[in-house]
């Protein structure tokens, strides 16, 4: 028989032609390419988006990080703005005014920019007296007390009216007088008065005043103003406070806004302190050196909790006002700061931060922060010493007056300085407290709070919510991952596996609500019940188990393998609703009728909303995303690897343990990973159903704050561009940091154990 071709016996090859065949590995290798390059580039962009998040957020945080910076941009002498000597000096918050308090007694305001003279007023000194000291509140209060020569002491105080004619503002300097335009009467001898304080208290004004003598006067006064005749009547008393040990002369006093507090420096390096809380048996509480040279200048910062020493040595510390188990207060020194070079000459605090600035008697400036603890600029900026200084309350203009009579004017960039490593993770001494803390507190009900924006809570508590809802979402959900993946029959797992991803689209928003409204109030009035239900499930279990085991092999074979798993179900929901119905009866047999109660009169903190709760709902939260990577990946182990271990003799819990689940581990360690990661960046669980409270422990029963809370509660109320602002972009930059880095070190431990077990 003969063969003839395909193109003789007229029928059409199947086989492609040579140049069909090219045709088709040229388009294969086009889309090979396409291919190649369409994921090269959707890598890259994921790649390049993640950067520009971090770069983002760094951008908004790298404010945090930088020191102020101070530049002169003009000078004037200051004879164009003051007739005699000048003893303090002002600038008001629009920085368009200046005012200047002469040895005259002459305030006189100018233009702060050039020094144009604008309107004086002199102060009514009696004949033949002469102002010997001069004492300031706080700059907030803006209280300025001149002390006479003749025992007297005249209370004034510096403001300006705001009006808009034509649309254009215009600011009208006033020189007002608290407690009546009548000198009052600090020292009944008459004898001059070399040192002088003044605070606006609870109580009143508090006057202090250091005598030519060395006698401490206190003197503390209220005021009423005629609504009729606009005439100020004051009413007071003063009261002489006992005399400073040895033969100590006092230099410098400072009194306290609560009016129990009064702080004296002498001539021999000392500080005295005096409760004043009832000034007619006021009393000297301590005598301390300062350890740090003779005292040449000393401020309040404002809030009047922490005061500033400096030194003739150049020294710059801050001193606490710190109350001991007996409610005695002694002042401490907790912070000592960069030195300037040469003796301090002035110290000026800011009005509203905890900040200060520093001259020295060689022109240097020190700009400084006390709770940050952080030197922010130490600069020459004067030839000659530095006698006044005049920040304005938006700290964004300094005037500076050096003892050659010069006024610089300056502008200034210090916009953050409340931030520093060691505020941000280190253990601060705030004012107020009686020892270094951690404490995240950024907003309150005053200017003059103390920032306290420490992210060691914050970071804490979103560990602690992570790691108690890990707690309890992985044991459940691997072991839920490997019974159904390895022992369930397939019609049970084509049920049980889609219901638990099911659970993965709840919001959980309505988790949070649940969690907060019902799960908190339901665990508060159960307690015992919870701790019965984890000591008495697993035992039910093994008892169900040991049970069905032992029972005649003609009833265990009526149900089908894999399905066993149906038996627990009645057991399960009877063991619960019996440890909930028993749960009040253990309570008054053992706990005297509340456990709650019972954890308090032990030492044990109990919130309703707190970890426990956290870490059901959002255990149940996470439970899905483990639940799913880890069933997938137990059920994809190779099924001779399963098949040769059972031929070789190995029971089926034998192979789970010896060959599936290291086989398994990459995809269950990925699975736990996944699951950890979607605990740390939960936000509207830990919102609704921890109470926010921004405390450091590892207690179940207290709540939490955490950092992905924090930033959605506050961030929506802070002042754009402000210190708040850009400290919570750098709370996301360290949760996204922190995600990073876990996820990182979990791929790379992740591919080594693909790796290792790739060879099974």
């Amino acid at each position: 028989m003969s063969e003839t071709s395909p193109a003789a016996s007229g029928t059409k090859s199947l086989m492609p032609s040579a140049q069909e065949r090219a045709k088709l590995r040229n388009t294969r290798r086009l889309k090979d390419s396409i291919s190649k390059w369409g994921i090269t580039t959707a890598g890259l962009a994921v790649v390049a988006a993640l950067g520009l998040i971090f770069f983002y957020l760094f951008s908004e945080v790298f404010p945090l990080l930088k020191d102020a910076e101070v530049e002169v941009v003009d000078s004037y002498p200051v004879a164009q703005v003051s007739s005699a000597e000048n003893q303090y000096m002002l600038l008001e918050r629009y920085e368009q005014i200046g005012a200047s308090l002469t040895s005259a007694g002459t305030v006189e305001f100018f233009e702060a920019d050039y020094g144009k003279p604008l309107v004086n007023y002199a102060v009514d000194l009696p004949a033949g007296v002469e102002m010997t000291a001069l004492g300031k509140s706080t700059p907030n209060n803006g209280l300025i007390a001149l002390g006479l020569s003749n025992g007297e002491l005249l209370l004034s105080q510096i403001s300006y009216g705001l009006t808009y004619p034509d649309d254009k503002r215009k600011i009208t300097p006033e020189l007002d007088y608290p407690l009546g335009e009548t000198p009052i009467v600090m020292d009944p001898e008459g004898k001059a008065l070399r040192a002088v304080a003044v605070q606006a208290t609870g109580r009143g004004h508090v006057l202090a005043a250091i005598t030519e003598d060395n006698r401490i006067q206190l003197g503390v006064y209220t005021s009423r103003k005629n609504m009729i005749t606009g005439k100020i009547t004051s009413n007071g008393r003063v009261f002489t406070m006992p005399g400073l040990p040895g033969d100590a002369k006092a230099q410098f006093v400072q009194v306290d806004q609560t009016a129990r507090h009064l702080v004296v420096a002498d001539d021999q390096a000392q500080l005295h302190t005096f409760a004043v809380d009832t000034p007619s048996n006021a009393s000297l509480t301590e005598s301390v050196p300062t350890g740090r040279g003779q005292v040449t200048a000393m401020e309040f910062l404002v809030g009047t909790g922490s005061l500033v020493i400096g030194t003739d040595s150049g020294s710059v510390s801050q001193w606490l006002l710190v109350r001991d188990p007996k409610n005695v207060y002694h002042v401490k020194p907790v912070r000592d700061f960069e030195g300037l070079p040469n003796a301090i000459t002035t110290v000026s605090p800011e009005y509203t931060r905890r900040g200060f600035l520093v001259g020295d008697s060689e022109g240097y400036l020190g700009i400084y922060h006390g709770t940050a603890a952080r030197t922010l600029l130490v600069e020459q900026v004067a030839e000659a010493g530095i006698a006044q200084l005049a920040i304005s309350p938006i700290n964004g203009k300094l005037l500076i007056l050096d003892q050659a009579g010069t006024v610089q004017v300056t502008e200034v960039w210090n916009e953050h300085p409340e931030i520093s490593f060691s505020s941000l993770w280190q253990k601060v001494w705030y004012e107020g407290r009686s020892e270094p803390e951690y404490v995240w507190q950024a907003s309150s009900g005053g200017d003059e709070s103390e920032s306290k924006m420490s992210l060691v809570p914050l970071s804490l508590g979103t560990l602690k919510a992570a790691f108690f809802a890990m707690l309890f979402a992985i044991p459940l959900g691997i072991m839920g991952a490997v019974y159904t993946a390895y022992f369930m029959t397939p019609k049970m797992r084509g049920l049980v596996k889609p219901t638990i991803e099911i659970m993965e689209a709840l919001p959980t928003v309505i988790l949070g609500f649940l969690a907060g409204l019902w799960l908190a109030p339901f665990l508060e009035n159960h307690l015992p019940a919870i701790f019965s239900i984890l000591l008495l499930m697993p035992v039910m279990m093994v008892l169900v188990g040991f049970g069905w085991s032992h029972l005649p092999g003609a009833i265990r074979h009526r149900v089908s393998d894999g399905w066993e798993a149906a038996i627990l179900i009645i057991p399960v929901l009877l063991t619960g609703w019996l440890c909930v119905a028993v749960s009040p009866h253990l309570e008054i047999w053992f706990f005297d009728g509340s456990m709650r109660q019972w954890f308090t009169n032990n030492g044990i903190n109990y919130d309703q909303r707190n970890a426990l709760v956290v870490g059901i709902a959002m255990g149940f939260a996470v439970i899905p995303t483990i639940f799913s990577i880890a069933e997938d990946a137990v059920f994809n182990v190779p099924r001779h690897l399963t098949q040769g271990s059972l031929a070789l003799g190995a029971t089926r819990w034998q192979t789970v343990i010896g060959v599936v689940l290291p086989t398994a581990s990459p995809g269950i360690f990925s699975a736990v990973m996944m699951g950890f990661g979607r605990a740390v960046g939960e936000t509207m669980i830990v919102l609704m159903a921890t109470g926010n409270s921004p405390v450091v422990n590892f207690n179940i029963f207290e709540g939490m704050r955490t950092l992905s809370a924090n930033v959605a509660v506050e961030l929506p109320e802070t002042a754009v561009d402000s210190t708040h602002f850009r400290v919570l972009f750098l709370a996301s930059l360290v949760l996204l940091a922190l995600t990073f880095i876990v996820n990182t070190c979990a791929e790379i431990i992740r591919q080594r154990l693909r790796k290792r077990y790739s060879n099974l």
